[in-house]
């Protein structure tokens, strides 16, 4: 998905084979997906790391890309279930599934957005709108041994407080 720094963010999709054809090779395809950002624990050799994609429930293909439309929103409806640190302006949202399910997705906020998000406590009812971003980053495996990663998170450019 285009930025409009004209830089791009790869965003994993989760997508049924009832709503494409997985034999077909769709690279370079334009499409439009909407669906549920969902979180779950990957179990690596003694570690957890948090893995986040779109659960796709609607895909339709499109003739070219769409100038000027919202080509990457996204709404968060959940509960900060960590402290929020200003300097880092990374919040830790706990987004409700049915059936007793959450996701918790990361979120990160800039500027104004940061400095009121940093009031959120544990536990409050917060909604999220924003983009999901994507970033590089070299992770240290051993002294002589990397590997190139992509973080993802929500960029948050409206969070905001929900009165119960």
């Amino acid at each position: 998905v285009k930025r409009l720094s004209n830089s791009d963010d790869r965003i994993p999709l989760m997508i049924s084979e009832r709503l494409i054809d997985v034999h077909q090779d769709y690279t370079g395809e334009y499409i439009m997906v909407t669906g549920q950002f969902r979180s779950y624990n990957h179990h690596d050799e003694q570690k957890n790391r948090l893995v986040l994609s779109v659960f796709v429930r609607e895909v339709t293909f499109v003739e070219e890309e769409l100038d000027g439309a919202k080509t990457n929103s996204i709404f968060l409806d959940g509960y900060i279930c960590k402290t929020p640190i200003y300097r880092k302006t990374d919040l830790l949202l706990a987004v409700n599934r049915p059936y007793g399910k959450s996701d918790y997705i990361p979120c990160i906020c800039w500027g104004r957005n940061a400095r009121f998000a940093s009031g959120f406590e544990v536990g409050e009812h917060v909604q999220i709108l924003g983009r999901i971003q994507s970033r590089e980053y070299i992770k240290k495996l051993t002294e002589t041994e990397t590997q190139k990663r992509i973080a993802y998170e929500v960029s948050a450019t409206k969070p905001e407080c929900v009165e119960e």
